[in-house]
């Protein structure tokens, strides 16, 4: 009895030191895991959605707390005014979550483009929600404040063919950028005042 006593401590302690070292580890390198996601990942997405404006989005971008979410938002310049944002957005898909980058026009609420960012998508047939710009082309000038549907849906969007569920939750990451878009247009709004200034 003593023995296994023993053997649950040695191993409790051995467990919360792993697990503090694995803590400490993640936090001291948060900082270039997120350099790394933004200039490989989410930074080629920006850029392409952003493509024209005369201001450097992935450098100017800020935070906003959504309740217990901290998202980017990244801020797009054009005819030297800052009125378009581009921040990130979810929809589960065939294999796992995809990411969307979408981006938005403050003074219309309208999409200026979309980039699927993440996937785990199959190979020839979903991930051509990433590769196909035609696919993603579709989205430019719908209203963000409104849903996101297929045509299959009674929406506007063509499936991409063989992939309905990945181009369903593209919309789906595309309509839960909307539904994010209007709780935080009002602080949105204040934030990008001061890249006016």
């Amino acid at each position: 009895m003593r023995e296994l006593i023993k053997m649950v401590v040695v191993l409790t302690v051995l467990a919360a030191f792993s697990g503090g070292l694995l803590a400490g580890l993640r936090n001291g390198t948060a900082a270039q895991i997120e350099k790394q996601q933004l200039e490989f990942v989410k930074g080629p997405a920006i850029k392409k959605i952003l493509e024209g404006a005369s201001n450097d989005p992935i450098a100017d971008r800020f935070k906003i707390l959504d309740g217990d979410v901290e998202r980017n938002f990244f801020v797009g310049k054009f005819d030297g005014k800052v009125d378009t944002v581009a921040f990130e957005s979810f929809g589960k898909g065939y294999g796992g979550d995809i990411g969307l980058m979408v981006a938005v026009k403050l003074d219309t609420d309208k999409i200026v483009g979309v980039e699927v960012t993440t996937h785990s998508e199959t190979p020839g047939l979903g991930a051509m929600a990433k590769d196909d710009p035609g696919f993603s082309a579709q989205f430019k000038g719908f209203s963000i404040t409104e849903p996101v549907k297929v045509t299959n849906d009674d929406g506007k969007v063509n499936a991409i063919s063989g992939a309905t569920i990945t181009s369903r939750a593209v919309c789906k990451a595309a309509t839960n950028a909307g539904n994010v878009y209007q709780k935080l247009k009002p602080q949105l709004s204040e934030k990008i005042k001061e890249f006016n200034k």
